[in-house]
């Protein structure tokens, strides 16, 4: 009897010792490694990542911070972006853009120099935008005229503008002439044309509510859609809409894929990041939530290091009113900083 206890022992140790090795391997690994202070004042949204140019942008109050994703040292600011939102970047033409959701228009600017080639008007309190490589064109979101101003960066000019139905969040592009953009109030995947500029479809989004952060596996033709309202993201079939997955995450706005490793990160306000790992084209599972910090709600990705980048400050609470039961916290002076998360 007593043989026998030990090699049982023995087994359940062995068993036990792969099984946590197992575990283990399959979490991400990634942590915070670095915290990047930056001084001036101001709310935030997005951050773009330039991972050729080793460079952040960052959206704070009326300018973007840049900094150097190695260093962390600034490496330019560029002003005049009242109410900036997002930050796009249209690297063959050596320009960039702002959205500036207060002035209802984008800055147009020079990548190398920072200087502003000029200002571009759209709709109303323009949020989201990105770079479409298949149209070469520039999509910007408005948020209050619910709709998307697509700039031609040759020209500088509005090229079209498309009614979306819906408040516009963040869109992203298949790569192959297909827009999808998340409509938070609808809680719908819009679907452009990006030859037509015409909305050719609506996905409805079954067990997600106020759609915020999206991110898009090109290779398999998967969208990961965060979802704040309900703390879920849904995985979704670019092709027909269809929902294949969910999972309960955090109070997201942003999310992120990492095509090499097969992973979306969902940025929460709470202070976590929800990781999913995609398995295969029809299978998905959770992986693990990251600690980071509260207000920590948007992120960016460096495709080739793999690291994760997000904005945050500290912030006190504010009293309510009879106006305003529910006041946003304030942000305590030269608390703003990037949190880098690394293995």
């Amino acid at each position: 009897m007593k043989h026998t206890s030990k090699l049982k022992g023995l087994i359940f140790l062995i068993i036990a010792f792969f099984s946590l090795n197992a575990f283990s391997q399959n979490k991400s690994g990634l942590h915070i490694i670095k915290k990047y202070a930056i001084k001036s004042s101001g709310g935030w949204d997005y951050v773009t990542v330039d991972a050729g140019g080793k460079k952040i942008y960052v959206s704070h109050g009326s300018q973007v911070n840049i900094l150097s994703t190695a260093t962390g040292d600034s490496l330019g600011v560029i002003p005049n972006t009242n109410g900036v939102h997002g930050i796009a970047l249209v690297k063959p033409l050596g320009k960039g853009y702002t959205s500036n959701g207060k002035d209802n228009n984008c800055t147009a600017f020079d990548l190398k120099t920072n200087a502003e080639l000029g200002k571009i008007t759209v709709g109303t309190n323009p949020d989201a935008i990105f770079y479409d490589e298949f149209s070469k064109k520039v999509y910007v979101f408005n948020g209050r005229s619910n709709d998307a101003s697509v700039i031609d960066p040759a020209t500088d000019k509005v090229v079209a503008t498309i009614p979306l139905g819906g408040k516009p969040e963040t869109g992203v592009s298949d790569g192959k002439g297909k827009i999808f953009v998340n409509s938070e109030t609808t809680n719908e995947v819009v679907v452009i044309n990006a030859q037509t500029y015409k909305v050719e479809n609506r996905y409805k989004i079954n067990n997600g509510d106020e759609p915020s952060g999206l991110a898009i596996d090109r290779v398999t033709g998967r969208l990961f859609i965060g979802c704040g309202g309900n703390q879920t993201m849904v995985v979704m079939d670019a092709v027909n809409g269809k929902n294949l997955a969910k999972f309960k995450i955090g109070d997201c706005d942003g999310v992120v894929f990492d095509p090499a490793l097969k992973m979306a990160y969902s940025s929460n306000g709470e202070g976590t990041v929800s990781v999913i790992k995609e398995l295969g084209a029809n299978k998905f599972e959770f992986v693990e939530n990251i600690v980071t910090e509260k207000g920590a709600r948007t992120i960016g990705i460096d495709e080739r290091t793999h690291h994760l980048f997000l904005p945050t400050a500290q912030t006190e609470p504010v009293a309510p009113t009879a106006q305003n039961a529910h006041p946003r916290p304030k942000v305590v002076a030269g608390t703003f900083h990037i949190i880098e998360l690394g293995k």
